[in-house]
């Protein structure tokens, strides 16, 4: 056992009386000092009868405290003079010597009192600290394994429960809901919260006021240890002290104590600042430990899905690829179909056609969510690239006019002409999807210089037509997302998304947005240091 809680539990075992029964034994100690000397008047010097009762104070002193020591020393101090110094039977002095001796031991007996009184002092503030170190180290023990913010609540209020077992105290923690307001931590049915709870019940749940609430609120918003009073319609003393974490604030906890014990709580107030921030990592770690969580669940679904895509992918393209060579055989049969027939045919192969680009979007998706595509990047004439896509797209342009404006100094760019032919293909096929009927679609191009990006080339694809949901222009680009949720406009979502994933590779940005009677997408790659285009020489 270390020194400090050896003192500790010497001060605990020492329970001193106070009051009248204190000063009586003060009395009965220097009356029994008397008894033991009064024998030996005959054979001790004067001054060695003044050290047992010096002893006598020194003892009073540590067992009963200060006021019973200081009675005692001036009682030794006139039994002294009565019984041992002569003349006796008298509180008179005849010798000079002996007044200096009275004074001494008065002076000593007084030093002694005031001495012992502290070391009792300390010795109490030891047994504190060392009670309040036992308990915190308890606290961070049961908040390590907490596995709900009712557990956290519970231990808590346990703490406090513990430290100052005779306030009325209430302790709520709160925190944001899923409505993002703050509000206390609702009670559950979790078996380590229900037996705190049963082990401390002063903690019963109780609706909050109003101007509790506006309490707790400014306190959040403020981020200082706030004072208040009044709750539910008594006078309580409250204090609010916001949980401030690593990253952000975690919530507000509230302790409660009747307005004649708040002293009690206001002098603790390291130890609950200690109390706030354990109660802030527990409930830090609660919060990273659910975002891991559900990292770890969306990772593992977006694994499964790209698994499937992939598998489906590979799976339908050879019976879509013999379905598609079926139809275009019964085109080409000799002799020639009669003219339903043919139509049947066209019809069945325009869809597999159609379904097999689908799939072909499904595999370049899995293909880059899995990182398999690597990026085959050369300077290339983006004119050339615009028009493989046009052409790429055929009947898919239905009947809209592609007007190109490019600068006429635009320089190379560097990128990969199949996957960026695809880029363009799927928005130019997007903007035709959404546009009014035989309206025009417009590229442009321009070089742009930025501050913080540097210089980037840039690309705008405008339609006319009804743009972009306002509500969901943010998640256009996003898997599977659509326009609009109901609509008779093919597609799977899949084609902007593919996009995003391939502009994204080259290090640039695609973005959509509306436009007085249309929409923009826009696409932007770091222009780089392009070679230099050489004129060609005339014959």
């Amino acid at each position: 056992m270390s020194p400090t809680q050896t003192l500790a539990h010497k001060a605990a075992e020492l329970k001193p009386m106070t009051g009248w029964p204190a000063l009586a034994c003060a009395l009965l100690a220097c009356g029994l000092a008397t008894a033991l000397a009064w024998p030996l008047r005959g054979w001790l010097h004067p001054v060695n009868t003044a050290m047992l009762y010096l002893l006598a104070v020194a003892l009073v002193a540590h067992r009963w405290g200060r006021a019973p020591s200081v009675l005692a020393a001036l009682v030794s101090v006139a039994a002294f003079d009565f019984c041992f110094v002569p003349p006796r039977g008298s509180f008179a002095v005849h010798d000079g010597e002996f007044i200096l001796s009275l004074v001494v031991m008065l002076a000593v007996g007084l030093i002694i009192s005031h001495l012992a009184e502290g070391l009792r002092a300390q010795a109490r503030q030891a047994q504190a600290q060392v009670r309040q170190t036992q308990a915190m180290y308890q606290l961070a023990s049961t908040l390590a394994g907490a596995l709900s913010p009712a557990q956290v609540q519970a231990a808590t209020h346990a703490l406090v429960a513990s430290q100052w077992p005779g306030l009325d105290t209430h302790t709520t923690l709160f925190v944001h809901d899923e409505q993002g307001e703050l509000s206390p931590i609702p009670e559950t049915d979790d078996t380590t919260a229900s037996a705190l709870k049963a082990k401390h019940p002063t903690n019963t749940p109780k609706p909050w006021p109003a101007n509790v609430l506006h309490a707790v609120r400014a306190a959040y918003v403020s981020g200082h240890t706030q004072e208040s009073s009044q709750l539910d319609g008594q006078a309580h003393s409250l204090l609010l002290m916001p949980l401030q974490g690593a990253t952000r604030m975690r919530g507000v906890m509230l302790l409660a104590v009747a307005p004649s014990q708040h002293q009690s709580l206001h002098e603790a107030h390291a130890l609950t600042q200690a109390l706030g921030s354990l109660v802030v990592a527990a409930l830090e770690r609660l919060h990273f430990v659910q975002v891991a969580h559900e990292t770890q669940l969306e990772i593992s679904a977006e694994r499964l899905r790209s698994s499937i895509l992939s598998a489906l992918s590979h799976d339908v393209r050879t019976p879509l690829t013999a379905l598609y060579g079926t139809a275009d055989a019964l085109l080409l049969a000799q002799p020639p179909l009669h003219e339903a027939a043919r139509e049947l045919a066209t019809s069945v192969r325009d869809q597999a056609l159609r379904l097999n680009h689908l799939v072909i979007k499904l595999l370049d998706m899995a293909k880059l969510q899995s990182g398999q595509v690597t990026l085959k990047r050369e300077w290339q004439p983006l004119e050339e690239v615009i028009g493989a896509s046009i052409q790429s797209l055929g009947l898919a342009l239905q009947g809209h006019a592609i007007k190109v404006a490019l600068p006429s100094d635009m320089p190379l760019v560097h990128i990969d002409a199949v996957l960026f032919e695809r880029v363009l293909a799927n928005v130019l096929d997007n903007a035709c999807k959404y546009a009014t009927l035989s309206s025009p679609i417009v590229m442009q191009g321009e070089v742009r210089l930025d501050d913080s990006a540097g210089a980037q080339w840039c690309l705008a694809v405008r339609n006319e037509g009804p743009g972009f949901a306002p509500e969901r222009i943010e998640r256009a680009f996003d898997l599977f997302e659509r326009g609009t949720a109901e609509s008779n406009v093919p597609g799977m979502g899949l084609g902007l998304a593919i996009c995003k994933a391939i502009v994204e590779a080259h290090g640039g940005q695609i973005s959509a947005h509306n436009l007085p009677g249309g929409a923009e997408v826009r696409i932007c790659l770091p222009l780089g240091q392009p070679p230099r285009i050489e004129p060609e020489v005339q014959a």
